[in-house]
């Protein structure tokens, strides 16, 4: 492989980037900020919030119990998924990621769909956690307009991205741990319901394992009920592919990468298992969700009086944690994008504290959109939202594998040097894994309530297909250009052994 200008450490832990193209070297300086505790429970923030609080109940209604099953195949999906970005991000750290990953291996063509894209989910899903954070604090203030709260937290949080990375990764750290600790409380409180008895006496199914079959089976909704599920499943996992875009400015990439990799997949599968199951042996799956959110009831359950209001703070961090990382991965990736030459070449400045300023100040921009959009969409649209962004992740998701593909072969084809970290069970997992993502597209198709998806899918690629054609010239016509920094370092060698 050809090398690019190289990447030099300095001594104050700053990386600088050369990226060179048809109409010159662009130098950018990011600050290498964030060590494996940032990165681990940055993910978990990202693909830990609104599919679990809300959408989980969404689910629970299309397939029953047998909604496990989907959790569990979907996180498996995720996985390897996450093995394949895992392995392009210890040989070529950059804060592109899978953009500048497809753009490498695949084309510049679909190195710009797959960016453009990744922003384009990361916009819808940041507007509605927006207009989430502005619901759930009308609980507590409901004499105050909506639209104050979604202009605040804009500005709140945007200013935080304006600061070191190394501030937001802190701030995504505490936020997210709030969220595990409540998920851990309501399993915990879950479970003790099922043994102790603590249960409130309303009338209702008793509490018990039972209640996973009593009430029509596993499959109530038969196969097709499963199938269904997948739209809002796969909505829940988006986002955790913030892991790649963090390795432009991981302290040690090679070290970092591999442990959140690793372990972050197997215990957002866990929350969600484990969440549900406890939650469906407590209540009947047909009850979740009818009256009020299915975790005020675990609470309540327990006796607690204050639940709605214990509930309504950990959801707020929750819609907190989402939009930092939506602002953070959809800037980062549009660094990534001018770099390669398919996005203004603004979007590349960086502040003195290492961070690409103009691309936050635009996802502050289009978050604004959230507080005209908070008066004129209804209050059910969730399930649209959901299977648009389930549409982008899962394009996302198949770039990352078929880049990840393509990779694999030069490396077979050229002689090139063994990954460091290479995704297991090559090639049939990565076959498997693109077959089912392809399924999850159809499905989409298939189902009325979630079609609207394909369409508004296909316009936006058609549309990315035109802008490639009008406006993309010179360097951003070229296939990026990325520094292979693989070497036998055994602190990297022992994760490429595991499964």
């Amino acid at each position: 492989m050809q090398q690019a200008p190289t990447a030099v450490r300095t001594p104050a832990a700053k990386v600088v980037e050369g990226v060179e193209g048809v109409e010159g070297a662009v130098t950018t300086v990011l600050s290498r900020g964030l060590n494996v505790r940032h990165i681990r429970f940055m993910a978990l923030g990202s693909a830990i919030g609104t599919g679990l609080f809300y959408g989980s109940a969404s689910a629970i209604q299309k397939a029953g119990p047998s909604v496990l099953f989907a959790y569990m195949i979907g996180g498996a999906a995720v996985f390897m998924v996450m093995r394949a970005l895992g392995e392009m991000a210890v040989r070529h750290p950059v804060s592109g990621s899978f953009g500048q990953y497809a753009s490498r291996y695949l084309g510049p063509l679909a190195g710009f769909i797959t960016g453009w894209t990744y922003v384009f989910e990361m916009a819808i899903v940041a507007i509605a956690d927006v207009t989430a954070f502005s619901i759930y604090m009308g609980f507590w203030f409901p004499q105050v307009d909506r639209w104050i709260w979604v202009l605040a937290i804009i500005l709140l949080l945007g200013a935080m991205n304006l600061l070191s990375v190394k501030v937001f990764g802190e701030l995504e750290f505490w936020f997210s741990l709030i969220k595990v600790v409540a998920i851990i409380a309501m399993i915990a409180g879950g479970a003790a319901i099922i043994v102790f008895g603590f249960h409130s006496g309303n009338g209702g199914a008793a509490p018990g394992l039972g209640n996973l079959v009593d009430h029509g089976g596993m499959f109530p909704n038969g196969f097709g009920g499963l199938l269904a599920s997948f739209a809002v499943v796969m909505f829940a996992f988006g986002g955790i592919e913030t892991i790649g875009i963090t390795a432009g400015e991981a302290a040690d990439p090679k070290k970092v990468i591999p442990q959140a990799v690793n372990t972050v997949p197997v215990r957002v599968l866990l929350f969600y298992v484990l969440t549900l199951g406890v939650l469906m042996s407590l209540f009947p799956w047909n009850e979740i969700g009818n009256n009020g959110s299915p975790f005020v009831q675990i609470f309540s359950g327990l006796g607690i009086p204050a639940a709605p209001h214990i509930l309504n703070a950990v959801v707020i961090t929750s819609a907190l944690s989402a939009i930092n990382s939506d602002i953070f991965g959809a800037g980062r990736i549009l660094f990534g994008l001018s770099q390669q030459g398919h996005a203004p070449k603004s979007f590349g400045k960086i502040s003195r504290h290492g961070v690409p300023w103009m691309t936050v100040v635009l996802m502050g921009g289009i978050l604004l959109v959230g507080v005209v959009l908070n008066a004129v969409i209804p209050e059910d649209v969730f399930l649209v939202i959901a299977s648009i962004a389930t549409f982008a992740t899962v394009w996302v998701w198949v770039m990352i594998l078929a880049s990840h593909v393509a990779m694999k072969r030069e490396i077979k084809r050229k002689g090139l040097p063994a990954s460091e970290f290479a995704s297991p069970w090559w090639p049939a997992a990565s076959v498997l894994t693109i077959a089912f993502m392809a399924l999850v597209i159809v499905i989409l198709g298939v189902f009325e309530d979630t079609r609207v998806a394909l369409y508004v899918g296909a316009v936006w690629l058609g549309l990315l297909v035109l802008a490639y054609k009008l406006w993309v010239r010179g360097g951003g016509r070229v296939r990026a250009d990325l520094v292979d920094e693989t070497s036998s370092i055994p602190v990297v060698a022992q994760y490429a052994e595991r499964p």
